[in-house]
């Protein structure tokens, strides 16, 4: 089956985790009730704010939240990308960790971010992950019912490199939670999406978080799905909620056979 209906959910997290935890489960239902057979939440949806509040509040895995979406996703029958949580390692730092869950509960891999997001515009907002994360070190391609499913997070979308490697190796979509701000979202959210959607051919889930969230955290919401030609199958209004958008598998390979710009790809390393 080819046609699958997928789900971004926006969220307004905050340092209540309990509260965000229920929000979470809330709005994993509600889109499965419109059908949804892929869920994606945002990026830290289960606590953000300050970096002493994420990084007190982080889990090991399994732990509780991974335990909770495992349940969701198998109660539901869903593939779940459980947006991304603070996870505790051996070190003093935490990672920014992407889980995804199959229809089972089973969890079916793990992406933790890459690249890290340190920002000072003064009198705006600054915020250093790399203060108190450490980055991953693998990439995330997994066999789902929905497709082949690539994971990034966030900051990750500023590099092209991160998403042409995931296309080279077959994914047919990229699930991006993030919690984009609202100074950088305004200009650089949706252009930014939509180029990685059309340079890979591929589809592009990305659910971001939305409002503040303590401090100067400011998200800019806009989730948005986008189809391998760059077109917006869907987008979020301000505030909590869902969006669905039906895709299209064989739509990918349309485009990719009539625009084969992948096979085209020249080894500049060579020149």
């Amino acid at each position: 089956m080819s046609r699958h209906i997928v789900a971004a959910v926006q969220m307004t997290s905050t340092d209540r985790k309990s509260e965000n935890l229920a929000t979470a489960e809330r709005l994993i239902r509600q889109a499965t009730e419109r059908g949804a057979e892929l869920i994606a939440l945002p990026e830290l949806f289960n606590c953000l704010g300050q970096p002493d509040v994420i990084s007190a509040n982080a889990e090991s895995i399994p732990g509780p939240t991974s335990q909770m979406m495992g349940e969701l996703a198998a109660e539901l029958k869903i593939t779940l990308v459980a947006g991304s949580i603070g996870e505790r390692t051996e070190s003093n730092k935490i990672c920014n960790t992407s889980l995804l869950f199959g229809p089972e509960g089973s969890q079916l891999a793990k992406y933790q971010k890459i690249h890290l997001f340190d920002i000072d515009l003064p009198g705006i907002v600054t915020f250093r992950e790399s203060d108190f994360m450490t980055p991953g070190q693998t990439l995330a391609v997994t066999e789902t019912n929905v497709g082949k499913l690539a994971q990034a997070t966030c900051y990750d979308i500023r590099f092209p490199e991160l998403f042409r490697l995931y296309a080279q190796r077959g994914a047919e979509l990229v699930v991006t939670p993030a919690a984009f701000t609202m100074p950088t979202g305004r200009d650089h959210w949706h252009v930014l999406l939509r180029a990685r959607a059309i340079e890979n051919q591929m589809f592009v889930v990305a659910p971001n978080q939305f409002g503040k969230h303590g401090g100067e955290l400011h998200s800019y919401g806009r989730s948005i799905i986008i189809d391998p030609w760059g077109t917006v199958l869907a987008q979020a209004s301000d505030g909590e909620g869902v969006i669905t958008a039906e895709i299209d598998l064989e739509q990918q390979v349309t485009i990719r056979s009539r625009l084969p710009c992948l096979q085209h790809r020249r080894d500049l390393d060579q020149l």
